[in-house]
């Protein structure tokens, strides 16, 4: 068993030591329905219990919209709860749970279904069962809605559905998060991974009632289903009550995983520069790197997240020290990796100017890494930041809920502490031959109105 004062780690009876406590922590992956996995994590750690429900389908630009606003439709209402005011009551009879829309995509997978906390049955007042009626609810949302006519009630579906244009919008008002919106679009044409999450504003608004209940029809048939819940309920338990719960879920054992296609290297005529005018007044310099096929699947994996650290993934790294801090090129700059896909994307702010400078000083920080050029302090900081990243995440249950779902995404069953070992041991020369890997597929720039010559 090993201990260390103020980091969880699990122990050889799956137990975890927390300033001397011992909290159990069991994980089990387990097909539960045909097309329906559980991820159960059991724990005394937190005094509230946390469930997901996800349909896993592939991201098509088809079909992404009506995916994107079908959880906030349901959310609405259904047969027993048929508007906001009585689901808020039942919320408020467990104890003031709550229940989230949740729409995600994970490589080239559209998530979507909901995220819900309830009191852990260990702290209700009278030692009432809360598990059981809040996974009824939960599978009430998803497979009861509240209907008109034989489909989704119209004056919901028109309410959601300016609020997803309006979410859409929001999207491109953030011009950070736009930029590396149009990076992934331009860098990744014709493949689905250029769709966005919320699908399109212009296919929202052709949804209607009829055409969403059709969609909808089709995932509760044919998307994978992924369960999630954490608390301190035992398996059997809880095994029991999400079959109750969904009990109704089309019984099909043909429901597909769905694949993402990755690139092991970038088109002939990589890298292509792409450049957008817009009214701002600092300039996004975005850039997408190839990762030679690395994905989270790989045995390389963890090399690739400790060198995304020591080049642009946290506050050492070369990029915020060298590019922003030291030669003051960019308001930001950092990178980020998309685990599934294969890619590395960089984000930065600069004057309009200095494109060409950040671009260069960027590309240069690469080749140091690729040269091996990583001083001990830049090694060491970047694990211990990615190490306790991984190990804190058991810490939050909503952190947990993410990575099991982009687990059961990628097909593993690895946990945080497992990749925290790997990264434990990775070293400057596996970075090194990691980073000549990395091959620059597309640069986006976003430029002001003003700078057009």
């Amino acid at each position: 068993m090993f201990a260390f004062r103020g980091v969880w780690l699990y122990n050889t009876n799956n137990g975890i030591i927390w300033e001397g406590l011992v909290y159990l922590l069991n994980v089990t992956h387990k097909e539960i329905m045909p097309g329906v996995r559980l991820t159960a994590v059991h724990t005394n750690k937190f005094k509230s219990s946390c469930f997901g429900v996800t349909l896993l389908t592939s991201l098509d630009r088809e079909t992404a919209s009506e995916n994107a606003l079908l959880g906030w439709v349901l959310r609405r209402g259904t047969e027993a709860h048929p508007d906001l005011q009585s689901i808020s009551a039942a919320l408020d009879d467990l104890y003031g749970g709550a229940i989230d829309t949740l729409v995600t995509k994970k490589g080239e997978t559209q998530c979507v279904g909901f995220t819900a906390s309830f009191l852990d049955d260990a702290y209700a007042l009278n030692g009432e069962a809360i598990l059981e009626p809040a996974a009824g609810l939960l599978g009430e949302l998803l497979l009861h809605p509240y209907t008109e006519n034989g489909v989704f009630s119209a004056q919901y579906v028109d309410s959601e559905r300016a609020n997803l244009i309006d979410r859409i919008r929001a999207q491109r008002n953030d011009k950070r998060q736009y930029s590396m919106y149009r990076l992934g679009q331009e860098m990744c044409r014709g493949e689905a991974f250029g769709v966005d999450k919320l699908g399109e504003e212009e296919r929202v608004r052709a949804i209607t009632p009829t055409s969403l209940w059709q969609r909808y029809q089709t995932l509760l048939s044919q998307a994978r289903v992924e369960l999630y819940y954490c608390g301190s309920a035992e398996l059997q338990r809880v095994e029991e009550a999400l079959r109750n719960a969904f009990a109704a879920l089309p019984v099909n054992g043909q429901r597909q995983q769905p694949l993402c296609q990755v690139a092991v290297h970038p088109p002939k005529d990589a890298p292509r520069m792409v450049e957008e005018c817009l009214d701002v007044t600092q300039g996004k310099l975005a850039m997408g790197l190839r990762t030679g096929g690395i994905t989270a699947r790989d045995k390389e994996f963890p090399a690739l997240v400790l060198l995304n650290a020591v080049f642009g993934g946290t506050s050492m790294s070369k990029l915020f020290m060298n590019v922003r801090e030291k030669l003051s090129l960019c308001y930001f700059a950092s990178s980020g990796l998309e685990r599934l896909k294969g890619l590395m994307l960089v984000s930065s702010g600069v004057e309009f100017e200095k494109f060409e400078q950040a671009r260069d000083e960027i590309l240069a920080q690469l080749e140091a890494c690729r040269r091996g050029e990583i001083s001990a302090d830049e090694l060491e900081g970047a694990r211990r930041i990615v190490v306790n990243a991984l190990r804190t995440t058991l810490d939050s249950q909503g952190r947990m809920v993410d990575y099991w779902l982009g687990q059961a995404v990628a097909g593993l069953e690895e946990g945080p502490e497992e990749m925290a070992k790997k990264i434990e041991q990775v070293t400057v020369e596996q970075l090194a031959r990691t980073a000549q890997k990395l091959e620059l597929d597309t640069i986006y720039f976003l430029k002001g109105k003003e700078d057009v010559q």
